[in-house]
């Protein structure tokens, strides 16, 4: 009875703990959100699939087969994903770690960037806004007249961000889908 009442002693103390940490957001670690917890600061979410990576409430996985931009992207919604979409720095960050952790490299991947339906008018196959923008100094320039999709770690000059390439070369991939809801 002893061992029974002081478990459910430290049951709430924990309990007590992570509510009164989640209210100022202090429990929360580095890839989490307040938007991935309910009130409750109960975590809504599901870790991601084994082979996937976890970070802000998406789940990423790094595609190591050379594909077309178009197999590429079909090749995501086969996995009810779709190619990665970037919004900042930390999950930039976090997608070169994905492609270095596969490979020991900085190998190039498509991104889900694209300019292909209005030159100069850059979207994400995902359909969130193209705001945040890392482009390799120079880029997009749409060489040849024909490079219209956006990979990563180009490489050019100690450069490892975006560059536009031809939607017909065939390189890795990295996909994207939203974390699993409870």
């Amino acid at each position: 009875m002893k061992l029974l009442t002081v478990s459910a002693l430290l049951c709430a103390v924990m309990a007590l703990t992570t509510a009164a940490s989640l209210k100022d957001g202090t429990a929360l670690n580095e890839t989490e959100t307040l938007s991935s917890a309910d009130p409750r600061g109960v975590n809504k979410f599901a870790s991601c699939t084994t082979g996937w990576t976890e970070f802000n409430g998406k789940c990423y996985i790094y595609e190591p087969k050379s594909m077309t931009y178009a197999e590429a992207q079909k090749n995501c919604q086969s996995k009810g994903a779709n190619l990665a979409s970037v919004h900042s720095d930390a999950e930039y960050k976090h997608l070169q770690n994905v492609v270095y952790q596969a490979t020991y490299t900085n190998g190039h991947a498509w991104i889900g960037g694209s300019d292909s339906l209005q030159e100069g008018l850059w979207y994400w196959s995902d359909g969130t806004t193209f705001e945040y923008k890392k482009w390799c100094p120079g880029e997009p320039d749409n060489g040849g007249g024909n490079q219209d999709c956006a990979y990563m770690n180009y490489g050019s000059n100690g450069c490892f961000d975006w560059d536009d390439g031809g939607c017909a070369t065939e390189m890795p991939s990295i996909c994207v889908k939203r974390t699993p809801e409870l």
